[in-house]
């Protein structure tokens, strides 16, 4: 959008935004729905201000607000927002899981030697290739395939030990055990 655009979509909205929060207000019949539908309509407007600005636009929104507010009322009871001052009695994962087994990956990633925790950052975190890993480690890329199969097989055992889960990481620095 060019800055005479720009300029002109903000002068109308600074004159015309307190009419149309009203005509929001009177579809919606709250403030924060009529907020949130003025404020979707004149994000879409935005992007068609080259068009709209030169026609009609204070018709235009209105109509935009209507149509937004039919959409809204036509989605599935599931997806619209209900305000309540009980809180539904509902059941959720509590994550504990996947925090026990980031917890146990790490505590296995820093009792693998350097090079192994080096070739599984890069290939598996950094996602470069073979070639480019080669380049960082300095040895070729046959050693690298070596590598990784050697650092998985050994992350595998340690995280299938008991000992692993409890392990305490060390305070300084990341030595391999």
């Amino acid at each position: 959008m060019n800055a005479e655009h720009r300029a002109d979509f903000e002068a109308f909205v600074e004159s015309r935004s307190p009419a149309l929060f009203r005509t929001a207000m009177a579809l919606t019949g709250q403030r924060e729905e009529a907020e949130d539908l003025l404020q979707t309509v004149l994000a879409k407007a935005y992007r068609h201000w080259s068009r709209v600005g030169d026609g009609h636009p204070e018709a235009y929104v209105r109509t935009a607000m209507y149509h937004q507010q039919v959409s809204w009322w036509r989605r599935p009871m599931r997806h619209r927002e209900i305000a309540t001052d009980d809180l539904p009695d509902v059941r959720s994962a509590d994550g504990t899981e996947g925090v026990a087994l980031r917890l146990a990956l790490r505590r296995a990633l820093y009792r693998l030697a350097p090079k192994h925790r080096a070739v599984l950052v890069l290939r598996y975190l950094e996602d470069l290739p073979d070639d480019e890993i080669a380049t960082i480690l300095g040895c070729k890329p046959t050693t690298v395939r070596s590598q990784v199969a050697r650092a998985l097989d050994r992350l595998r055992g340690l995280l299938s030990d008991p000992e692993t889960l409890h392990w305490k990481e060390p305070v300084h620095g990341s030595q391999a055990r």
